[in-house]
């Protein structure tokens, strides 16, 4: 009798989160992984990524596992961490800094995740480092608490200014490059001001936190007045493209 694969590796029993598409930390591009995949090549730039999901299941320890999957898990294992996988994407980890510097401080955790969902958007069509891009969205508000202590206030000077080391202390734990450290610094320096930087990877960014923060900072604007705040403050064709579908059914 041909021996029938376990329900927690037939594609058959998996749900839609079992096979998902990841960008590339290197060059942006989309990678469609499977739950079980350790690594992929990434069709953009050739790079072996780890899979951000890795998962399993009972195969890390069934003794049949190896005639099940036609491989063994623990060599898998072993492939996804020299791949640069430690169970946790990069993301992964600046989401689990920031979650844990702003505590229950729910109001600024979601704000960071939208601004993210909004930069990951911008970033498909305009390009830019993910590295920075990814970083910068995760951790631009990093400062806000520290404002709020020290000074009595979240305005954002000093968010400015209270922001970068401590995204510099986060970035520097979890191994990021000094280049890529000090552009998501400057990035941080001026998301209020926009004085000193006019990257790639700041636009998308200013055009993201704009993206959320339009509906709290002006609601009930007439369509007129919304044209020209969008075409005044947003610095990318993508960014005034989103905002225009968003708040005016454009």
């Amino acid at each position: 009798m041909a021996q029938t694969m376990c329900p927690g590796q037939d594609t058959k029993f998996w749900g839609p989160g079992d096979i998902f598409e990841t960008t590339c930390a290197h060059c942006g591009a989309e990678i469609e992984f499977f739950k079980d995949d350790a690594s992929r090549r990434c069709p953009g730039c050739g790079q072996k990524v780890a899979n951000p999901k890795l998962n399993l299941g009972c195969a890390q320890w069934c003794e049949h596992a190896k005639e099940c999957l036609g491989y063994d898990p623990k060599e898998a294992l072993a492939e996804h961490a020299a791949a640069g996988g430690g169970g946790e994407s990069l993301l992964d980890r600046l989401l689990q800094a920031m979650q844990a510097t702003f505590g229950r401080d729910a109001k600024r955790i979601e704000h960071a995740q939208a601004v993210l969902a909004n930069a990951q958007e911008l970033m498909k069509a305009e390009g830019g480092d993910p590295k920075v891009i990814l970083a910068a969205a995760v951790l631009h508000d990093i400062g806000i608490q520290a404002a709020e202590a020290k000074h009595g206030s979240a305005a954002g000077r000093w968010q400015e200014l209270e922001g970068p080391p401590i995204a510099e202390a986060i970035m520097k734990d979890l191994d990021l490059d000094m280049e890529t450290r000090d552009h998501v610094g400057r990035i941080i320096a001026n998301h209020h001001s926009a004085k000193d930087i006019d990257t790639l990877e700041f636009r998308i960014i200013w055009d993201s936190d704009w993206l959320v923060n339009i509906p709290e900072e002006f609601p009930g604007l007439s369509a007129e007045k919304m044209t020209k705040l969008i075409d005044k403050v947003f610095k990318t064709a993508t960014g005034r493209k989103l905002a225009r579908q968003r708040f005016l059914g454009a």
